[in-house]
């Protein structure tokens, strides 16, 4: 996708993925990774998600990475946090007790900058992106984290129907990406009540990846 794309969707509030709370996929799964307190979780384009908020609520520190700086600003805003600003490569971070958010292409992220992760919590980073730049995507996070474990969360629709994002990544395509240097378990799928957009029958499934 093109940088554009996302800054046009926040620019004209077409934001309609973030949810006004945790993800109940994030509440439900997330212990199966059985992570210390204080552990670091990334999140890949994060946006302003409420995931952020329930991650710190748990006793984890929490790194993520986001292309449009608007989203990140109103992040914070919403934590009631006053992040330190600072320039990081070719991008910006802004920091506060517990909370690092690199603004910036996250391909131009490195794992020096973005310092130790214990777990990566996928929610919107691989549905977002095309097919042509999920194995790219799957690489650079597997490089960026030393293949930390992960929840993943996809949906699987037929993609004739509509196109994306969020798009539909199979499970063929999950272990395409992960099993070189993951035990990869598909641990839930549950179906998407009420459809994709109000319209595609869909479901999502959780997979587990270590």
């Amino acid at each position: 996708m093109e940088a554009n794309f996302w800054r046009e969707r926040w620019a004209n509030r077409a934001i309609g993925f973030h949810l006004s709370e945790a993800n109940p996929l994030l509440v439900d799964y997330m212990p199966r990774l059985e992570l210390a307190s204080g552990s670091r979780v990334f999140v890949p384009l994060c946006g302003k998600t409420r995931d952020i908020a329930w991650l710190l609520a748990q006793g984890y520190r929490v790194c993520g990475a986001e292309l449009v700086e608007e989203a990140v600003q109103q992040l914070f805003d919403e934590l009631g946090m006053a992040p330190v600003i600072s320039n990081e490569g070719t991008g910006r971070r802004y920091s506060a007790p517990g909370v690092d958010i690199f603004v910036g292409d996250l391909f131009a992220l490195s794992a020096d900058a973005l310092g130790v992760v214990d777990a990566v919590y996928d929610r919107a980073a691989m549905v977002a992106l095309p097919q042509a730049m999920r194995g790219r995507y799957a690489t650079h996070l597997i490089e960026l984290t030393g293949a930390a474990p992960q929840l993943l969360l996809t949906f699987v629709y037929d993609q004739s129907l509509i196109s994306g994002p969020p798009f539909s990544v199979d499970r063929d395509e999950v272990r395409r990406h992960y099993r070189d240097r993951y035990d990869i378990t598909l641990i839930a799928r549950h179906e998407l009540v009420g459809g994709l957009k109000g319209q595609y029958a869909a479901h999502e499934e959780v997979w587990i990846l270590r």
